[in-house]
């Protein structure tokens, strides 16, 4: 895009992107989101900025009416491979706050200094600042639904100090830590409140999303995969609710999400040991449930192959899960190696209950933490029905997350951990590759050998020779196609495709 569809797409108020850059208004001082409802205004009076934290440094404040700061990601984070698209992703994930610049830069491979001159050149804030952004994000929602101390909030948002906290909040948002919970906004106003007030103990959110979204394909996947003692989900297909044990930098977890979608936003709750882990929980349930995809660009580059196009219309806003913790996805991915899906279910369950630890007290059927690489890296293994070669699996990609052979962080270059895990015994391309996809969040991953995705091409009418040359034509979203061949029906209808309402965008 360039300055002139960006204002395009501020004067159609167009939701589609949200989070993909902001604007802000020299006559006001205030930075919106794209789809703001409030009067468009002159052209000549508007700056564009990639980040929330670009706009913040140059002194804009955060519009009260669109919430500019409550929008989804940008996909566009997920999607890259380089540098910069890392550094956003180990960001969001908390590690500037946890570790500092040059925990961050170490994760990453550069200097401290490289990393900075990086992020500012194409983003106009350093890590600091992005950091800083995503802090007050959370302070906000802390003092929009709880009825925590101010002091309280500031430490559990990353703050430094509580001065720290109060002028942060001060120059974001033009309001003191008060005036702004006391303007939480209504049901009544566009974008609904951040979440209806806590009940002590519980961190209610809204999770937002652009587009579409296929929640029942999404829930059926978790649902279908549930491990007993770290997940369950309950009701019916329409209103069930995922729950979840979370593995935490501070403590432990559990998350809770509605099937049931609002407009533009999932319903969450999160139940912390630490506050401190409220950035890093939310962050791992939207990596879950691939909350910061763009649907449009997905359907836009798939639809141009006749067969993906039938099935794009049918489910829109198909998603492609990620995982909440990389190196549990990694253990499950061997886990379901030659067995079908019921039967990796049935041995995570049995690796849970062996080798995983307690919950301090039971939350329901959720017992359990998922066990830690260094729990199973010198394990017999014995309690597990399967052959000793894949025991033996089991054990080497264990100590290899251990002793860093193996790295699955938000940051880690996935060539380099693709590689490192087909240096394995007894992993596979398939294996690395679904680890791949799920564990490091990659939208671009095809699986040449997936019996399940031939089946699917097959069922959907699609060739399935040449099928690499073939899927060239859906880079970077070859994830997205594979997931729609997984949901093909038994029988596709021949013909030409339904119509659809959606567009691709100015």
């Amino acid at each position: 895009m360039n300055e002139d569809s960006r204002y395009e797409a501020v004067r159609s108020r167009d939701a589609r992107f949200d989070g993909a850059f902001f604007f802000a208004v020299s006559t006001t001082g205030i930075y919106c989101r794209p789809s703001c409802p409030a009067t468009t205004p002159r052209r000549r009076n508007v700056a564009f900025f990639p980040t929330a934290a670009a706009a913040q440094g140059s002194g804009f404040r955060a519009c009260r009416r669109c919430r500019p700061d409550a929008v989804p990601g940008s996909a566009e984070w997920n999607a890259r491979a380089d540098v910069v698209g890392r550094a956003m992703r180990l960001i969001s994930e908390g590690v500037v706050d946890r570790e500092g610049v040059a925990g961050l830069a170490a994760r990453l491979g550069y200097s401290a200094r490289q990393v900075q001159r990086q992020l500012n050149a194409e983003l106009g804030a350093g890590p600091v600042a992005l950091a800083r952004a995503q802090r007050a994000h959370t302070a906000r929602v802390l003092l929009q639904t709880t009825a925590l101390q101010a002091a309280e909030i500031a430490f559990a948002a990353g703050f430094a100090s509580v001065r720290q906290f109060n002028d942060t909040i001060k120059e974001i948002y033009a309001l003191t830590p008060s005036e702004l919970r006391a303007a939480r906004p209504g049901k009544g106003t566009r974008f609904g409140p951040v979440a209806p007030p806590s009940t002590p103990g519980v961190l209610p959110l809204r999770l937002a999303f652009r587009g579409p979204y296929a929640a029942r394909q999404l829930f059926d996947h978790l649902q279908r995969r549930a491990v007993t003692g770290i997940e369950e989900v309950s009701g019916e297909p329409g209103a069930r609710t995922y729950r979840r044990t979370l593995r935490l930098p501070h403590g432990a977890g559990i998350a809770e999400v509605d099937e049931a979608a609002g407009d533009g936003w999932l319903d969450c709750r999160l139940h912390l040991s630490e506050l401190r882990d409220l950035t890093t929980a939310s962050q791992r349930v939207r990596r879950l449930f691939d909350l910061d995809a763009d649907p449009y660009a997905v359907a836009e580059r798939l639809r141009a192959d006749d067969v993906l196009a039938r099935l794009v219309d049918r489910h829109p806003g198909l998603r492609s899960p990620g995982a909440p913790a990389p190196d549990e996805l990694a253990v499950r991915a061997v886990l379901g190696q030659q067995v079908s899906v019921a039967a990796g279910r049935t041995l995570g369950g049995a690796l849970v209950a062996a080798y995983g630890e307690s919950l301090p007290e039971p939350a329901g059927a959720l017992t359990h933490l998922f066990p830690r690489p260094d729990d199973l890296a010198q394990a017999a293994l014995t309690e597990l029905g399967m052959p000793e070669s894949r025991r033996a699996t089991l054990r080497t990609l264990s100590t290899a997350l251990v002793d860093g052979t193996v790295v699955l962080d938000a940051g880690a270059d996935r060539d380099e951990t693709e590689r490192a895990l087909l240096g394995l015994r007894g992993i596979g391309p398939w294996t690395a590759g679904y680890i791949r996809m799920r564990a490091l969040g990659d939208p671009d991953v095809l699986l040449t050998g997936d019996v399940a995705v031939l089946a699917g091409m097959r069922r959907a009418g699609a060739p399935t020779a040449g099928l690499r040359e073939r899927a060239n034509a859906w880079r970077p979203w070859r994830s997205y196609a594979m997931h729609h061949f997984w949901n093909a029906p038994v029988t596709e209808p021949a013909g030409p495709r339904p119509t659809t309402t959606e567009s691709t965008g100015p």
